[in-house]
């Protein structure tokens, strides 16, 4: 109900402070998938949460949560938190059940945001790791600048990648990442 509500409150402020094209919409096929984006600012996921109109579920930073007041809030507008150091079984068992249940889940494989001239950071393997795991696929999105106020700015989405068994284990996972990132890189420049 939470989600619903700053949703609505947020779109237009944002519409307006942040004018964002968002193409590819249709990319993003019905049921579990994963969304998978570049992470350049604060407010990327406030980006998805208001141009892409599905509920996600997203996978941050765990020091976001410590406030009680904050990690409610965070928590009901789909917030899973995550120990970047060392993701923990429960921050698994979330994300799996968030895909089981047919929902978007939305990871930054950067796994934080990316201060430097390079397109993208190194990923880490957790998109493709439930990727497999849970036969959901990936969807590569890819912002094209840092968002900044009355700047225009586009929102690229990507078709949908599968991953089957055969992108299971350390080298699975890095071919998977080698992909995602190709694809995204494809994005940025369309």
């Amino acid at each position: 109900m939470i989600f619903w509500l700053v949703k609505i409150i947020t779109y237009i402020p944002l519409k307006i402070l942040f004018p964002t094209i968002v193409v590819g919409k249709r990319n993003i096929p019905k049921g579990k998938v994963i969304l998978v984006c570049n992470h350049r600012s604060n407010i990327d996921y406030a980006y998805l949460f208001t141009f892409l109109w599905r509920k996600q579920y997203v996978l941050s930073k765990e020091e976001l949560y410590k406030n009680k007041i904050a990690s409610k809030f965070f928590k009901s507008c789909g917030g899973i938190p995550v120990n970047r150091d060392s993701v923990g079984i429960g921050t698994i068992k979330n994300c799996l059940q968030v895909l089981k249940n047919d929902k978007v889940l939305t990871i930054f494989p950067e796994g934080t945001r990316n201060k430097t001239s390079q397109d993208l950071l190194e990923f880490k393997g957790g998109a493709s790791v439930f990727a497999v795991k849970s036969d959901a696929p990936i969807v590569p999105i890819f912002i094209t600048k840092k968002p900044r106020l009355f700047v225009f700015n586009r929102i690229v989405i990507g078709k949908p990648i599968f991953f089957d068994k055969t992108y299971a284990g350390e080298e699975g996972v890095n071919n998977a990442n080698l992909l995602i990132r190709e694809k995204m890189l494809e994005l940025k420049n369309k």
